[in-house]
């Protein structure tokens, strides 16, 4: 799912191709798209786009008369910018948003369809859909830890709740964790001052050098291969290869169609987190370090 750093890259973009030119044309080919009916989707056609923002993991669309398009990507939705014109694809596409600069086709890759279109009027309307995380980028210190320690939860539920913390992730969660040296497991009003200062540092300077890492590397082009996972994320997708700080292997939790990484020797102590279907498979053989682990897989 695009986080912060992606839906900057966006809506950079967006601001580089589309803020100033009229919406000539909407053509959605999935019904599924669009959750709002009034205002209805036709009447952005003819307006121009006057600004771009980002919602949380939401990109908004600013037009004229204060008519806002928010899309929500969803784990696989992508932007495409191509030519004026271009047809939909029959395939994994939502539909097509016409300029007279190009054209920019919203796809999606999963056979589930997800992303949404919210079509809403006035910013009162367009602040019902941010749930209300904490933009840590203009947080203090005491704002985070507030936000972060209000209930107890896991640090990995608690960075990637949009209603406690706005724009983390799945994928960005598991790197700010490994160089904080917390586990994803580590109850939030169990750390110390010191680990919460660490936390929000950790947080801000990941945010905002993938934000730059993602600038530099699409300059000027429309950001193309957005993903979940970036070649260079040190943990995130990272099973089994060597931890970039101390070589031990990364390891993995997974649930559903998701899974979290991380670093035992660095996060941990060495212990190895119960895997939920690995754990119920192995029972009381399920490994507790990084030792017991290599010798089950080594028989």
């Amino acid at each position: 799912m695009p986080e912060l750093p992606e839906i900057t890259a966006y809506v950079e973009a967006f601001q580089r191709t589309i803020v100033g030119q009229p919406l000539e044309r909407i053509r959605v080919r999935s019904p599924s798209l669009v959750r709002t009916w009034d205002p209805p989707l036709s009447a952005a056609e003819g307006l121009a786009v006057v600004g771009a923002e980002r919602l949380g993991k939401r990109v908004v669309w600013c037009m004229e008369g204060e008519l806002f398009l928010v899309f929500h990507l969803m784990i696989t939705g992508r932007f495409k910018w191509t030519k004026a014109g271009a047809a939909v694809p029959k395939k994994r596409a939502h539909g097509a948003f016409d300029f007279p600069n190009g054209t920019l086709l919203l796809t999606e890759q999963s056979t589930r369809k997800r992303a949404s279109l919210h079509v809403v009027q006035g910013r009162e309307a367009l602040a019902e859909l941010d749930p209300g995380g904490l933009e840590v980028l203009d947080a203090s210190l005491e704002d985070f830890t507030s936000a972060l320690t209000r209930e107890s939860r896991t640090l990995k539920r608690a960075l990637t709740d949009p209603r406690v913390l706005s724009g983390i992730g799945n994928a960005h969660s598991d790197e700010i964790l490994l160089f904080a040296r917390l586990s994803p497991l580590q109850l939030t009003r169990n750390l110390s001052d010191a680990e919460l200062a660490r936390l929000y540092e950790v947080t801000r300077s990941s945010l905002t050098e993938w934000t730059a890492r993602l600038r530099e590397e699409f300059g000027d082009r429309f950001p193309t291969k957005i993903t979940a996972f970036h070649p260079a994320m040190s943990a995130h997708g990272k099973y089994g290869e060597p931890c970039p700080t101390c070589g031990s292997p990364i390891q993995r939790i997974k649930y559903a169609d998701r899974e979290t990484n991380y670093c035992a020797t660095c996060q941990t102590g060495g212990k190895v987190l119960a895997d939920r279907g690995m754990s119920r498979l192995l029972g009381d053989d399920w490994p507790r370090t990084l030792e017991e682990l290599e010798e089950l897989r080594s028989k």
